[in-house]
């Protein structure tokens, strides 16, 4: 974080808070350092949006006109519903620890933004891009992400972060840490158990390798979603995929597919890791739109374009 960039109140006591409060976050809550992180920011941005005018003295109104200047900017509802919800705790924080009276984001609502649906490719698709052919390490490494993403649906965060010693390879199952520290269980289809078998083959060639990463670097080192990322566009060009493929989007896929199939919401709610299967039920509306296309092409009194 840039501290320097804040206003001089920033670096004051309302530094000590913030400091304070991710400690809490760290050792009470148990949160991951990237969400630490994204706290630190947001609450950042709170105190230099109020500039001179201390924590204790800001009142909703100032919290609306923040709200305003940041919708103002571009900035989208649900990035805003995510930095009140970081404003909040933080001065629910204060008040237990630091006799803030009152929290001025209580009842404060983010614009709304439009929705937009996950995107998703086609089974066809999907299963070539992750159909690579090579023997190389590199690619049995590749192959065994790519087919460990659609097959079991993790997280970019979650896939990098694999520990060896989280893979059953014998019952076909991952054990997985995702958002908020907690941990689940995936199944691994067979493609990816064979992929995996071949990529810790090939990984143990590698001398100096980080001894707990399941996917590492030619350097030994464990990868990093950058990397990840750039492979991945690289294989979909090779593969001759034309959409804009991005580790979530093999996600979104997983997701898409095993609801098209299963219709059972609440496995993929639990495959997917999410707290709420509000957040899951955005894939009824892809699978509704599958549905709908289904029935404009065969439906006799469809409406034919």
């Amino acid at each position: 974080m840039n501290w320097s960039a804040l206003p001089y109140c920033a670096i004051s006591i309302e530094l000590d808070y913030l400091s304070d409060y991710l400690n809490y976050l760290t050792y009470e809550r148990g949160l991951s350092p990237l969400t630490k992180e994204n706290y630190a920011r947001d609450i950042s941005q709170l105190i230099g949006l109020a500039d001179k005018l201390p924590l204790e003295d800001i009142q909703p109104q100032h919290i609306r006109r923040y709200i305003a200047m940041l919708h103002g900017k571009n900035m989208g509802g649900r990035s805003i519903a995510r930095m009140l919800s970081a404003w909040r705790g933080f001065f629910e924080f204060m008040g237990l620890r630091h006799g803030l009276k009152s929290n001025p984001c209580i009842g404060m609502k983010a614009p709304k933004s439009p929705k937009t649906l996950p995107q998703a490719m086609s089974a066809e698709q999907t299963i070539k891009l992750v159909s690579i052919e090579g023997d190389d390490p590199l690619t049995l490494r590749d192959r065994a992400i790519l087919e460990l993403f659609y097959s079991s649906g993790l997280r970019l965060a979650e896939l990098v972060g694999l520990d060896i010693n989280a893979m059953d390879l014998p019952t076909g199952t991952v054990t997985v840490t995702g958002k908020g520290n907690k941990t689940r269980i995936v199944p691994m289809g067979s493609h990816a158990i064979a992929a995996m078998k071949n990529w810790l083959q090939a990984r143990a060639l590698i001398s100096n390798a980080d001894a707990s990463a399941v996917f590492i670097t030619q350097q030994g080192k464990r990868i990093t979603p950058r990397a990840v990322q750039y492979r991945l566009k690289e294989w979909a060009i090779k593969q001759g995929i034309s959409s804009d493929v991005h580790p979530h989007m093999l996600r979104h896929s997983f997701a898409t597919h095993v609801l098209q199939s299963s219709g059972d919401l609440r496995a993929v709610q639990e495959m997917l890791g999410h707290a709420n299967i509000s957040t899951t039920q955005v894939y009824t509306h892809l699978d509704f739109q599958h549905l709908a296309k289904v029935y404009d092409q065969a439906h006799p009194r469809a409406k034919k374009k």
